[in-house]
């Protein structure tokens, strides 16, 4: 199981809805979160190696309110987190395949605009080899 996670409302469900499905059905819970690439690069600007931001990113989900990740940790449960970097899209599908994951949970796009010009859960319906869950 892959829950797709970045903070917002929406992504809070999602990984709830997630969270309750792997523990129904035994199943190892990964929690994804996804930063986009820097879109340019300015030379004054240090890069920030991957490992210290999967660890920036842990650290962060770690603190999370109550009622998100320590709600997804009861005894028994597998839970592991991927921090990336790249196209949330396109990571989430290679998780997925790498894991060979149940299911892809989604939170819905919270912008009008993803409605119109599509977002990452339809173009994860799309392409994604395992059935997708777009939770509201």
């Amino acid at each position: 199981m892959v829950a797709g996670y970045d903070g917002f409302t929406a992504g809070r469900r999602a990984l709830a809805w997630a969270t309750g499905l792997a523990r129904r059905t035994g199943r190892p819970l990964l929690v994804a979160y996804i930063s986009p690439a820097p879109m340019s690069y300015d030379p004054g600007t240090a890069v920030v190696p991957v490992a210290e931001r999967e660890a920036d990113a842990l650290a962060w989900l770690r603190t999370e309110p109550a009622d998100t990740l320590p709600a997804a940790t009861p005894a028994g449960l597998d839970v592991h987190v991927a921090a990336c970097i790249g196209d949330a899209a396109r990571e989430l599908a290679r998780l997925a395949d790498e894991h060979r994951a149940d299911a892809l949970v989604l939170g819905a796009p919270e912008h009008r605009l993803h409605h119109l010009i599509g977002s990452v859960p339809v173009w994860m319906a799309r392409h994604v080899h395992c059935p997708v869950v777009i939770v509201p």
